[in-house]
């Protein structure tokens, strides 16, 4: 499932690619990726002249803003996007797509069909579900050590599903959440109300590093991720213990081992990562 970085990365590039594009119509092949509103028919009509102004991110929905609309998308498992020319053959699984009024498309294609759209007003889209839960964002200023520190204060659950919780942090998913264990050198199943303020101040910062290194590298290409112009992130490159089962520890040379923490494949090194 694309993160917060994989996420970021489209939403660069469709910003390069489709601002103050004006939509002539829309068509929808899956109906049910539509979830607001509930009529596909209204939810076409809606965005008919409607243009492309700025494309935006909270936590892992991408937010298109449009002249009267906010359109919400959530790519879920494989949903990517594409710009194509009118008249380009329409790939297998093309469920939603754009047609502007420059003879472009914006197609949205998702094998899985886990992927959703919500339509709002301007504003609307912070106070009803998806986004009215979603936590504190990771990258952006307000962002501060301490207020971290309150989110966290008093919980005794285990620390790994504390942060794949959207509620508390968004973004974060298993990839990076492992990263940032490993880079604070903090045990995944270890209880957050145990933590000392100066490891959740390494936690803190690892969380930091890892996202923006993610960023900056494009994403990481777990399974078949890619960005909207069809390339490959390469974070992949760079991970320190994410799908490295059995294999050595970049700092002290111990094996890689995996478990299951909160339901989720979590890699762990055993000797640099000690529960406290």
């Amino acid at each position: 499932m694309p993160e917060l970085p994989e996420v970021e990365t489209v939403r660069r590039t469709l910003s390069q690619l489709i601002l103050n594009k004006t939509i002539d119509h829309v068509t929808v092949q899956l109906p049910r990726i539509i979830q607001r509103p509930d009529d596909v028919v209204q939810f076409c009509a809606l965005l008919e002249n409607q243009t492309f102004k700025k494309v935006e991110r909270r936590g892992k929905f991408l937010r298109f803003i449009l002249d009267d609309l906010v359109l919400l998308s959530h790519l879920r498992m494989e949903g990517r996007y594409g710009l194509f020319q009118k008249g380009d053959p329409v790939e297998k699984h093309t469920h939603v797509t754009f047609h502007f009024t420059d003879d472009t498309e914006l197609r949205y294609k998702d094998v899985r069909q886990f992927g959703t759209m919500h339509l709002f007003e301007p504003g609307e889209e912070f106070l009803k579900p998806p986004l009215y839960k979603l936590g504190l964002e990771p990258l952006e200023s307000n962002f501060t050590f301490e207020i971290f520190k309150e989110k966290l204060k008093y919980r005794k659950t285990k620390i790994k599903p504390l942060l794949l919780n959207q509620e508390v942090v968004v973004g974060l998913g298993n990839i990076y959440v492992d990263e940032a264990l490993f880079l604070a050198g903090i045990h995944p199943e270890q209880t957050v109300d145990q933590l000392k303020d100066i490891v959740l101040k390494k936690l803190y910062d690892a969380i930091i590093t890892t996202l923006q290194n993610a960023v900056e590298a494009g994403g990481s290409s777990i399974k078949s991720y890619v960005n909207g112009q069809g390339e490959m992130g390469m974070f992949q490159q760079q991970l320190k213990i994410y799908g490295r089962k059995s294999e050595p520890c970049y700092n002290c040379g111990t094996l890689v081992e995996r478990i299951v923490v909160g339901g989720r494949g979590t890699h762990f090194c055993p000797n640099c990562q000690l529960v406290n």
